[in-house]
């Protein structure tokens, strides 16, 4: 029997109450697990205690998932006092050593949200943090007073960029996805190229162009709706397939 792949699932290190833990919200595990028939290990967000691209190494590829937390400005180049947080330090560095060593040693790596806006940053590109503000012509989350499962009905279209992984995956040239992220792409990072934009022309989703293995990051959360939504179990075929060193 051939083993199926093994895949790194980054962690968030984030209060428990009074300690701080590794998490995974299990919707991130149980799309991964169940659409791109992969097995899953995590990845816990500890740079001082373990290097992430030695783990890297004996994995098949990476999985950085969506997260509560937003990217520290530092690490894309602005110095802004009253950012909103909340922020994970030790994420930022665990995926910056993950972005840097799946490219170095030709592992495939897949992205959703938080991650997304990881390899952007990865890429030397940077983020903007308006995308909720009630004045834009296309809110890219939900009011603030709304549950979490609303949250998640929140969205719009996209349109796949001709020729793409993620438009061959689907078969369609315009999907319908949600949105759930106050932040988003403002300079778009050096060798990314587009695959998908909102109405409003925000970057929704890249891929690499300069890698060995795929990499590919959508800004949307394709594991929320995965049992009932085909073009989300795509996303998840697609990582599968790259797991397995099938071309995507």
């Amino acid at each position: 029997m051939t083993a199926r792949p093994l895949v790194g699932v980054i962690c968030c290190r984030r209060p428990l109450g009074v300690p701080m833990a590794q998490t995974v919200i299990e919707r991130y595990l149980q799309s991964l697990i169940r659409y791109a028939e992969v097995d899953a290990v995590l990845i816990p967000a500890m740079p001082g205690y373990q290097s992430p691209r030695a783990v890297l190494a004996r994995l098949d590829g990476v999985y950085l998932t969506g997260s509560p937390s937003n990217m520290a400005p530092e690490r894309y180049g602005q110095h802004i006092a009253d950012a909103p947080g909340p922020f994970d330090p030790e994420r930022d560095e665990t995926a910056m050593e993950l972005i840097q060593g799946a490219v170095d040693l030709a592992k495939p790596l897949f992205a959703i949200c938080r991650g997304f806006q990881e390899v952007n940053v990865a890429f030397g590109g940077s983020l903007r943090r308006d995308m909720s503000e009630e004045d834009r012509a296309l809110r890219h989350h939900a009011p603030a007073d709304v549950d979490y499962a609303a949250m998640f009905d929140h969205g719009h279209e996209v349109t796949l960029a001709h020729g793409g992984a993620l438009a061959r995956a689907t078969g369609q040239s315009v999907i319908q996805v949600n949105s759930a992220h106050y932040q988003g792409i403002d300079q778009l990072g050096s060798h990314l190229a587009i695959e998908a934009t909102s109405p409003d022309g925000v970057v929704e989703a890249v891929r690499a162009d300069n890698t060995r293995a795929p990499m590919l990051a959508v800004q949307w959360h394709p594991e929320w709706a995965a049992d009932t939504d085909e073009n989300s179990q795509a996303y998840f075929r697609l990582l599968g397939q790259a797991m397995r060193g099938e071309a995507i």
